[in-house]
């Protein structure tokens, strides 16, 4: 059973443009499929359920959007082991296909994952908050501080769609990572990796536990991050000041933060995080909300890719 999951509005603008070419090959070969487009924001958790919900016991399961998209579809996502699951990206980050190293036209990607033969099994992420309902997984990253109050105003920016339109959709998180940088606040910060201890950071800049190495746009935030080591790789910067962390941020884009001080990163299967102030709270740059306490987990071999 063989279903797309298209949203055809991303913000990039490129979504109906990639599935019609997508969809041309489909038709081309013959293919039997079945395609639901996204027509409002948790469309795509939903559908994704009722496919996963529908009794079939072998599901290919492909998104055919950015990041965000990707994100509803997998927290939709029930019988894991029965799932096959791809992604034709369309956004403007593209993260989650950058760590899987999907590249190529909508012609290519879509014939790789037609004849895949041996499936990406990777890990993914679980996070959960003081107040939450129900833990949101994540495929590439989550975490509060900097990266999330980006990655929050990024939903709604102007600054986006009007780079959008210029194919230069990857500057907004560069743009918008310069400019909050200087407007938040930090906050204390105590961290407890695997349950052994506690470790104090002042002035918490940012804490992104990270299954694969780059976020936002491909900023290498935790360089040595493996989404099949069953770990995830947290990277938290503190004690920096505001000046020093903006005269970093070319260090940062090349994966040479690491040397500097206040910066960290620790590999470690689970991850709690409590705050003295609320900080802005991201899975996969989606908003979780404003928290003070958080767990994160990886669930290791959870996912099933074609590619």
């Amino acid at each position: 059973m063989l279903c797309f999951i298209v949203n055809e509005h991303s913000r990039s603008g490129k979504g109906a443009k990639i599935w019609k070419e997508a969809e041309a090959v489909l038709k081309k070969k013959n293919i039997a499929y079945e395609s639901y487009v996204t027509q409002y924001e948790g469309h795509a958790f939903s559908l994704a359920h009722d496919i996963c919900e529908c009794g079939a016991d072998d599901i290919q399961l492909v998104v055919v959007g950015g990041d965000g998209t990707a994100n509803e579809v997998i927290n939709g996502m029930t019988h894991f082991e029965k799932v096959r699951f791809g992604v034709i990206p369309t956004g403007s980050g593209n993260d989650l296909a950058r760590g899987l190293g999907i590249m190529g036209t909508p012609t290519e990607v879509i014939g790789h994952i037609l004849n895949c033969r041996e499936d990406y099994v990777m890990d993914l992420g679980q996070v959960s908050w003081n107040g939450c309902e129900k833990p949101r997984l994540f495929a590439i990253s989550a975490g509060a501080g900097l990266d999330a109050v980006v990655c929050k105003k990024a939903l709604k920016s102007k600054v986006k769609d009007a780079l959008n339109k210029l194919h230069l959709g990857k500057l907004t998180y560069l743009f918008l990572t310069v400019q909050s940088l200087f407007t938040m606040q930090t906050t204390d910060a105590a961290a407890v990796f695997d349950g052994k201890g506690q470790k104090n950071h002042k002035k918490m800049i940012f804490a992104a536990a990270m299954n694969f190495r780059a976020e936002g746009g491909g900023v290498p935030m935790a360089p040595g991050a493996d989404a099949q080591d069953g770990k995830l790789s947290v990277c938290m910067a503190w004690g920096i000041p505001k000046w020093r962390t903006f005269l970093c941020l070319p260090l940062l884009v090349t994966a040479n933060h690491l040397r500097i001080r206040g910066f960290e990163v620790t590999n470690c299967k689970e991850y709690d995080l409590k705050l003295k102030t609320p900080m802005v709270l991201h899975a996969d740059g989606e908003y979780c909300g404003d928290v003070t306490e958080m767990h994160f987990q990886c669930l290791p071999k959870k996912l099933h890719v074609m590619w």
